[in-house]
């Protein structure tokens, strides 16, 4: 892994370096903007980075199959330049997505600090401006996030500048930009199902949910930051291939164990406070599980019970213990298995670099054995 480490270190380098160059423009425009050029750096760092370190041995994955050459990580930082940007990008993206996400979802914490909605309101509060503070937090972070989404396009652009291959160019722009629709699109029917779920026919609630998970979060997670840094190495069509096999299951089984986490997960470990997507309403694969076993009568209490934001500690827990009893956490924690197993035979004798496909395995792992 200190390949990976090193990576992420440059990673951050860079997403430094640009947001120092970025804070000029802002001091110059006014010093009232200092707030988001604080915030800019508190969302922009640490983390645990796996969307970057997927587009870099997605990256690796192409460009040195048959061998096991020492990584450019060691031999030069020139070379890794575009997938250095385009990796940085995607952390832009993923903090934009977060920023939004939590807007929508009226969270209060995000990794154990305030959402930014929240610091925005708490700004307002300690400067005793006109007006509501909620609705200044909300408006000042839609904002932000849109300037995160800016800057994250403008970093991807300099990594395909750096690129001397036009064809290169041309299709890791088409995938990041395909990227940005899907996960609208996810996070439109995330929202959706917390609210139309009533009108739907139960049998579709299982299919409905598995939907979700793979435009809001399984494809921008891992598939398409493998992709990216693919297509910046031009990679062949069997190597894409078989990093969509590899990058979709995974992805899938990532975001199911942030399923578990969302209603199990202790806040010191996931920096949101336990049962989060219960008070949220959250219609995941987990509770179309855990609905399709439950009683009619265990059902309607869920139902009535799920998306309260007022919900105390022993309705929660109440509800924890109803979901497990169901059987629905067994069977997440299967399909997980599943999908990792998937992603690994996707990979297991594909058409990519050795070290690749070594590292990917690993990070098969990492990612999907969160505690909770």
């Amino acid at each position: 892994m200190g390949e990976s480490i090193r990576f992420v270190d440059l990673v951050q380098s860079r997403i430094d370096d640009f947001l120092d160059a970025r804070s000029t423009i802002l001091v110059s425009i006014g010093t009232e903007l200092s707030p988001i050029q604080a915030f800019s750096r508190d969302f922009l760092s640490g983390g645990k980075r796996f969307r970057a370190l997927f587009c870099y041995w997605g990256w690796q994955s192409a460009r040195s199959v048959g061998s096991d050459a020492l990584s450019p990580v060691v031999e030069s930082t020139g070379a890794l330049a575009p997938v250095v940007s385009a990796a940085s990008a995607l952390e832009f993206f993923h903090a934009a997505a977060l920023v939004h996400d939590d807007i929508i979802d009226n969270s209060d914490t995000r990794r154990g600090s305030p959402a930014a909605h929240r610091r925005f309101e708490a700004l307002h509060r300690d400067e005793g401006w006109a007006g509501s503070p909620g609705d200044f937090g909300s408006g000042a972070a839609l904002l932000f996030g849109d300037l995160l989404l800016s800057w994250s396009d403008e970093l991807f652009d300099e990594g395909l500048q750096e690129l001397p291959s036009v064809a290169a160019r041309r299709a890791a722009r088409a995938e990041f930009n395909r990227m940005r629709i899907e996960v609208t699109a996810g996070q439109y029917l995330d929202i959706l199902e917390e609210r139309a779920w009533n009108t739907q026919d139960e049998a579709e609630h299982l299919s409905r949910a598995e939907r979700v998970i793979v435009y809001k979060s399984a494809k921008y997670s891992v598939e398409a930051p493998l992709v990216i840094g693919a297509q910046l190495a031009g990679a062949t069509v069997g190597q894409i291939d078989s990093l969509r096999s590899f990058g979709l299951p995974l992805g899938i089984a990532y975001q199911l164990r942030d399923d578990l986490l969302g209603v199990f997960g202790d806040a010191s470990v996931t920096g949101k406070p336990s049962g989060d997507d219960l008070r949220e309403g959250k219609r995941t694969v987990l509770i179309a599980l855990a609905r399709k076993a439950l009683s009619n009568g265990q059902r309607r209490l869920l139902d009535e019970l799920l998306g309260d934001p007022d919900l105390t500690a022993q309705q929660v827990d109440m509800l924890q213990r109803t979901i497990r009893e169901s059987g629905a956490v067994d069977a997440i924690e299967e399909m997980i298995g599943v999908n990792v197993e998937r992603a690994i035979v996707a990979v297991d004798g594909a058409p990519l670099a050795p070290q690749a496909r070594a590292q990917l395995r690993e990070l098969a792992t990492t990612v999907t054995r969160r505690d909770y």
